[in-house]
């Protein structure tokens, strides 16, 4: 369960970040932190059914599982907002 809360604060900062550096596609603060909690939990999820990243039953909080929480929260949150920002742009609102 920590490693699904660490992932969708992660993901919350990823979709900040992406925001902050893709400034085109940013969807305000609290669209870039909702896109990005959501794109957290998905990222997290989908790389711990890939084995890549721990998932929210699989085990303890050691080192490396919260790094890998944070890294596939972050990676999901800014991509899923690079994604819905890039949809959102080509609609043209």
């Amino acid at each position: 369960m920590a490693n699904l809360v660490i992932q969708l604060l992660s993901g919350a900062l990823g979709g900040n970040l992406a925001g902050a550096l893709m400034k085109k596609l940013s969807l305000g603060a609290i669209g870039n932190s909702i896109v990005g909690i959501l794109g957290g939990g998905l990222g997290g999820l989908l790389l711990g059914l890939l084995g890549l990243a721990p998932t929210a039953v699989s085990g303890g909080l050691d080192l490396n599982n919260i790094i890998a929480s944070v890294l596939s929260g972050g990676a999901g949150g800014g991509v899923l907002l690079a994604v819905i920002g890039f949809i959102k742009k080509a609609l043209g609102r």
